[in-house]
């Protein structure tokens, strides 16, 4: 497993993809933070906190995450080579733990220098260093579950088809139902007990949980297990094309 980490995360950074994931990220989100005039800007904001930059990332890694599992499978399906994952001594779920792994650091790594962002936005208020510190750390491990998230759906969409358009594209969709779709959804929704339980389907409604600061079993829970469910519906799939 540690082999495909290490293969997965080196594919990235001897290419170009890995900087371009990391260089869009951190682009997009300085941008609609600092530059753009509009409901994500933080002058334009008026409070000393980074919620902004946590209701934008999820919508960012939306599109970028897909794009960067898209080729995780497919690109082993179209070239032949994914014979070869059933051969080695690894099992299946040793190799997609550890593109899924890689997938994720690279994420991670992404995140890491909007950490200057807290410094920046503490240092903007009236009081120097005031910022709610539970809240920012709170809301970076929402993040990660919801990183991790998109991630596992990614790979899943990756096995579905060799073409790597196709694979980005329906990894997307399954995000975004998974994100906002149910929140969509709970908008029709006539009574206030449905509305929430629709509501609680969705990845939203737990990141925005977490995003308040408070750690609630239930969300990580609710994050796990779908990280899980997708990653064993991977495996699965696998298992299926090698019979």
């Amino acid at each position: 497993m540690l082999a495909i980490f290490k293969r997965e995360i080196q594919s990235f950074f001897t290419s170009p993809i890995g900087y371009l994931v990391i260089g869009l990220f951190l682009v997009l989100n300085g941008l609609f933070l600092w530059v753009f005039k509009g409901p994500f800007n933080i002058f334009d904001y008026g409070f000393a906190d980074l919620g902004n930059f946590f209701l934008l990332a999820p919508w960012v890694f939306l599109f970028l995450i897909p794009a960067i599992t898209m080729k995780s499978f497919s690109e082993e399906k179209k070239l032949g080579t994914l014979e070869l994952l059933f051969i080695k001594p690894l099992t299946l779920w040793q190799t997609v733990l550890g593109k899924f792994l890689g997938t994720l650091a690279l994420g991670v790594i992404a995140l890491i220098p909007t950490l200057l962002y807290a410094y920046t936005v503490s240092q903007l208020g009236t009081t120097a260093g005031n910022i709610d510190t539970g809240l920012v750390i709170g809301s970076y491990f929402g993040t990660l579950f919801l990183m991790a998230c998109y991630t596992a759906v990614g790979l899943f969409a990756s096995t579905l088809s060799e073409n790597q358009i196709v694979a980005f594209i329906t990894g997307l969709v399954l995000c975004f139902i998974l994100y906002y779709g149910f929140e969509g959804l709970a908008t029709i929704m006539d009574t206030s007990e449905t509305v929430v339980f629709v509501q609680k389907l969705g990845m939203k409604h737990h990141f925005e949980s977490i995003a308040r600061g408070v750690l609630d079993t239930r969300d990580l829970v609710y994050f796990v297990s779908l990280t899980a469910f997708f990653l064993f519906l991977t495996v699965e799939k696998l298992k299926n094309t090698n019979r």
